[in-house]
Order: structure tokens, then sequence, then C-alpha cells
């Protein structure tokens, strides 16, 4: 029988309903012509693009409207050319935490969370501290109608330049005035400002009046808020965010027509409620191939999860150690630049471009790893599985031609809670493109559950797979 995957990453509470584990692997719709419905590729690898001066945490990658390249990296903020040469212009107050840039067309401003704020000149490329008494400080900067719009930390307040400026009128401030938790941060979709508080969300808009240009829009309130101030990202007409409100938290949101809808599922929420700390998580997102990700990493629990919005399924991406551990990926910020997808290295502040055609991040493998719907024997009985066939693209070698890339399958026979050794097997060298992925007198079992595994530096793709099952003989 086929067994297609349908399906992202569902590991479920208890492994009895589910344990279908997705590794660097993301799904693609096929026609409904199609052998199978969903074909899984490999996340994109990391290619080098440029290595700053000092290593430091990649903070944030900015790339302006004339089209200059600003970077953060630990304290430092840089100018990069076309040809990757780093110019240092100044320091920031913080040395960790992700910051904040945009621009009017005239300057860049840079917030990192401290009453310190900074601008760039896009002409001259000078940095110049703010020294206006009315500018507060800001985790989160955004652009609207010519207006630098601030969240003000730790108040339930937000204030504006002014307009097409980045000097400032004290009276230019508001408060989210509709529940009394604080504002988080805020973000600017369709020319609306949203205003996302710790427990619940307001939207405003540029009514044009003369004491202070913005307004709440009527009618429109939200009742779930902010868990994690930098996991707000935008994608087209959505905003997505890990979601707290008086009910609870931990909840993934994307912001659609003045409301919250709930892009999580039970079990993605389940390991998002296990990790000790989810209040520092960082999202961003990026489009590639047709699909637009919204990319989750939790520091402290050093995990990375990605929501592929096109067709509604998670994936875990992750960073395969040197002592066999995966651990949360590369990538803590993005920016596209001269059409690539640029992201930066959290531990080293290297930048690389998100490639879907390189196999390695940057020369580490990248270990791809799926587990399969649980097969289970009719009305609970044993079965003997005889055979289990991968559909996969094959042949496509190894660089060095000196052998096979090799492809490893394991199973659980007790509904996915513990797992066997793996079995070896062959992806093919170059041009053998009829291998078969297959392993013979697998034995017997009620309720089984395969995952197969490669970390070969190859094309691949993985439709699903056929399996050979016959009642037991009594």
């Amino acid at each position: 029988m086929r067994v297609p995957l349908t399906t992202g990453a569902y590991e479920t509470r208890s492994v009895i309903a589910e344990a279908q584990r997705s590794v660097n692997l993301y799904a693609e719709q096929n026609p409904q012509d199609a052998p199978c419905p969903f074909t899984y590729y490999p996340t994109p690898g990391l290619t080098l693009v440029s290595t700053p001066p000092v290593t430091g945490e990649s903070r944030g990658i900015y790339t302006a409207s004339n089209g200059n390249r600003y970077e953060v990296v630990g304290q430092s903020v840089y100018l990069v050319s076309g040809s990757n040469v780093y110019t240092q212009l100044g320091v920031l107050s913080s040395l960790t935490g992700p910051v904040s840039m945009v621009d009017n067309g005239t300057d860049v401003f840079i917030v990192d969370g401290t009453p310190a704020g900074f601008t760039v000149n896009l002409s001259s490329n000078v940095m110049t501290l703010c020294t206006d008494p009315a500018f507060y400080g800001a985790d989160k900067v955004d652009l609207v109608d010519g207006y630098f719009l601030f969240n003000r930390p730790g108040t339930s307040q937000f204030y504006i330049s002014l307009f097409n400026g980045i000097t400032f009128d004290p009276l230019d401030i508001a408060s989210k005035s509709t529940y009394s938790d604080n504002l988080v941060t805020l973000a600017v979709m369709h020319r609306e400002v949203w205003l996302f508080g710790e427990l619940t969300t307001e939207v405003w808009y540029n009514t044009g009046a003369t004491d202070f240009t913005f307004g709440r829009m009527p009618g429109v309130f939200i009742e779930h808020g902010c868990a994690a101030k930098h996991s707000v990202a935008k994608i087209d007409l959505a905003l997505f965010w890990l979601g707290k409100d008086l009910q609870g938290q931990a909840i993934v949101f994307a912001g659609r027509n003045y409301m919250a809808e709930r892009i999580s599922t039970h079990c993605i929420e389940q390991a998002f409620a296990a990790y000790s700390r989810i209040d520092d998580a960082v999202g961003f997102s990026y489009q590639q191939g047709g699909h637009a990700f919204y990319v989750l990493t939790f520091p402290t629990a050093n995990a990375t999860w990605c929501f592929d919005v096109v067709t509604g399924q998670w994936h875990q991406r992750a960073y395969l150690e040197s002592d066999g551990t995966l651990s949360r990926h590369r990538m803590n910020c993005h920016s596209f630049n001269n059409g690539r997808n640029l992201v930066g290295d959290w531990q080293t502040g290297a930048v690389y471009m998100l490639d879907p055609n390189a196999y390695t991040d940057n020369g580490a493998t990248i270990e791809c790893i799926r587990a399969f719907p649980h097969i289970l024997g009719a009305d609970g009985n044993r079965v003997l599985f005889r055979q289990f066939i991968a559909d996969m693209e094959v042949g496509n070698g190894l660089p060095d031609d000196s052998a096979a890339p090799e492809i490893r399958l394991r199973w659980s026979d007790d509904r996915g809670r513990s797992w066997g050794n793996y079995i070896q097997g062959s992806l093919g060298k170059v041009g053998e493109y009829l291998t078969s992925v297959q392993y013979q007198r697998l034995g017997y079992a009620r309720d089984r559950v395969f995952e197969l595994s490669w970390s070969a530096p190859v094309r691949t793709a993985l439709n699903g797979a056929w399996v050979d099952v016959s009642r037991a003989r009594t």
C-alpha cells in the first residue's frame, strides 16, 4: 500500500495518536493528478556571503530604501558594501538582543530596547545619537505615512516623530486605551498600526487629526496579546506573533481582517509549553519559491520552528552540531537584499544566503528526518511487514562520486515511544535514477511507526513510501 505524507510536524502529547516528526523538510502541494498529494523537499542550505570583522551575535540586517545594507553585529553598526566590505558606523548601547531598523527615505532609525536611539543618514552614512528629550527609547520602530512610530518600553504608550523627520514633539504620544495591559510592541500593516499589548491588541490608523494624527479604529479590539515582543513578523497582509491573553499563552496567531486566527497546532503548542521560557522568542518571515515562511526561534529552548503559509504545515529547522545533537537554526534575523534572502548567524555574525541549491549549512551537514503515520494491523492484530520502499528522488550521487549517499530507516513497535537501530540504505550514485530505496523482512507489529533520515549533501525529495503488509499467520 502507498503511505503518503499529508501533514507536517505533528508529534502529539500522546504518541499513540501521531508521532510524525519533520525536521528540515517542507511540503509542496502537487496537482490533483500527481501520484501523491505532497512532496517534501529539504529546506535551503546556507551559503556564506560575508563575515564581519569581529565575531558576535547578528542582531539585525536591514536593506534600506536606497539599497544600502546595514548590519548590527554585537555592539557595532556596519554599512556593508556590494562587495561585502564592512565599514563600522558606530556602536549601540547594548551588546545583545534583536534590534529594529527602518528608514523614511532620508534616515535609518535604529532602536535596541534601551533609552538610546540612533539615526544613520542614507546619503552620508553618518550615525548620530538621538538626543531629543521627547525620544524615550523603544524595542520596535516602524514607519507609516512619513512618521516613525515607537513603543515606549514598560508603559502602555507609543509615540511618533515629526512628519518626515527624526525630531519629536512631546505632545505626539498616546496610550493603548481599551485595556490596562502594557504595550509590548507595534507593527504597521496596510497603513494601519497594530498595538500589541501583553494581553490584548488594538488597531490604530492615521485620522489626520491636528492634535495627534493617529486614532483607534472604531469597533476593532482583539482579545489576544503578545507573549514575545520580538516574535511579530509580517507576510503580505497578515501579521504573525506568539500570543498571550487572559486565558493562557503559547498560541501562534495570524492577524487578518482585524481578527486573530490560530495557526499553531496542539502538538506545536505542547512543545512550546514545555519550554522554560518563551518570552525571548524571535520571529521573522521570508518568501522563496512561492512559499511564505514564518520562522520562530526560542533561544533559551534552543529550538526553531517554521510555518509554511501556503500549505499550513509546520516543520522544525535545526542545525546539526558536531556531537550529533540538533540545535536551533543558525539564522537569527533576515533581510531580502539584491534578490537574496540573507540571514545572520546568531553566534558568529556571519551572513548567509538561504540557498535552495545548497545542501549543507556552510559546509556543515544538514540532517533531514521524517517520521510516517502509524500503520496498524486490522482489529489490533499483528501484521507482517515484508517490505518498505521509500518513494524518493535518487541518483544524484555525492560530489566526489566515491560512493552512493546513504539513507537510514528505523522504526518503533511501541507506538513511537522507543526506536530500534538504524538500517542503512542507498540513495544511488550519479545517474542511478532507478535506485530502489527498499528494506526487506522487517518483522511483525500491531502498530508501527517508520522514520527515514538522511544527511547526504545531494538533491533529494520525498513523496512517501510503499509498505508491503500481510496478516500474520496464526
